[in-house]
């Protein structure tokens, strides 16, 4: 495919991300690019993106690897979500968004989730920042951080330590992520609820935290859940206790959550959430620049903190990964757009 690179957009943990358009068709997606060299996990991103097709799961475009500057890139092509992410329509929503809303969804993150889980699949780092918005509603996306789940851990336990690398970002990990046992479906069931949070109060789910050393001890040993705004309806405050549930196997799953009260009542009013869609220009399609206190905006550096022997290590670990971020810049007349081929022609 030729196509023409417009600005960057948004930064992901190893990885830009740029809008862009077919020369032949004129279709605008989103392409996220990286040195070939450094692009093991854009690779692997590739590599469960292709193989997966959902109405809740941003779309694979494609790949290829070109030739710019003198440096040969590795590109993931995925869908172009209009709207941003779930943490920019927080601000266009003034701050908070409408519980009516985060029911609509939380509804489609959840069928997203539960399509994942289906296939074995852990999305790893479910948060505002990762789930696109666009004309159809909530898409969840960024699979850089995810893995698949051996048979044989699909029981949800927590007896034995994952041998896979556990990763995401520290403000939104379970309690048995924190303590690296384990990384399984439970753990995006708890990421979702702190998402829920997000959206509901516009902050942090965690609050008073001082760094995010101390913010993963607290995850892992005090026992605490993050607190349930008061102002939320007896119903979503039933189905956020569902998802903070200590215990990974006795934490809902996404099929189980699909059926509680307070999504159940949406089926009949989609169309009325519809309407409540902010449709101005979306300002990121990863933005990373969120939170102001270091440990919401510091993400696992490339999913890759390792099970250890210590709590005192893996906190050693956290405190020393970092996480850019840049504001996007939306331009779109002619002179900003750059022709580019594969590096076979």
């Amino acid at each position: 495919m030729d196509w023409t690179r417009g600005h960057i957009i948004g930064h992901g943990s190893s990885a830009a991300v740029s809008v862009a358009k077919s020369r032949c068709s004129d279709e605008v997606f989103a392409v996220k690019s990286v040195e070939i060299s450094q692009s093991q996990f854009l690779q692997k991103e590739k590599t469960i993106l292709s193989e997966l097709s959902s109405p809740y799961i941003v779309s694979y475009k494609g790949y290829d690897v070109t030739k710019e500057n003198d440096k040969f890139m590795f590109n993931l092509m995925m869908e172009y979500m209009s709207d941003g992410t779930i943490t920019d329509e927080i601000r266009k929503q003034g701050g908070r968004i409408k519980e009516q809303l985060i029911g609509y969804y939380t509804k489609q993150i959840l069928l997203g989730l539960e399509y994942l889980h289906s296939r074995g699949t852990v999305h790893c780092d479910i948060k505002g920042q990762n789930i696109l918005l666009g004309n159809t509603g909530a898409k969840i996306a960024d699979f850089g951080c995810a893995r698949c789940v051996d048979p044989a851990e699909r029981d949800g336990g927590t007896a034995a330590v994952s041998s896979e690398p556990i990763g995401g970002t520290p403000m939104y990990m379970a309690p048995e992520v924190a303590r690296g046992v384990k990384q399984g479906f439970a753990a995006d069931i708890w990421a979702l609820g702190c998402t829920i949070i997000e959206m509901a109060t516009g902050g942090s789910p965690w609050t008073n935290v001082a760094n995010s050393a101390s913010l993963v001890y607290k995850i892992a040993f005090s026992g605490q859940s993050p607190q349930i705004p008061k102002f939320l309806s007896l119903q979503a405050k039933d189905f956020l206790s569902k998802c903070f549930r200590k215990d990974p196997r006795e934490r809902w799953t996404a099929k189980e959550l699909l059926k509680h009260p307070f999504l159940e009542e949406l089926s009949h009013s989609n169309s009325k959430a519809n309407q409540d869609f902010v449709t101005s220009s979306p300002t990121s399609i990863l933005e990373q620049d969120i939170w102001n206190s270091v440990e919401e905006t510091e993400t696992m550096d490339f999913c890759s903190i390792q099970t250890v022997s210590s709590m005192d290590s893996a906190l050693k670990r956290v405190r020393e990964l970092g996480l850019n971020s840049g504001e996007p810049k939306w331009r779109w007349d002619d002179q900003s757009w750059i022709t580019l081929r594969r590096s076979s022609e």
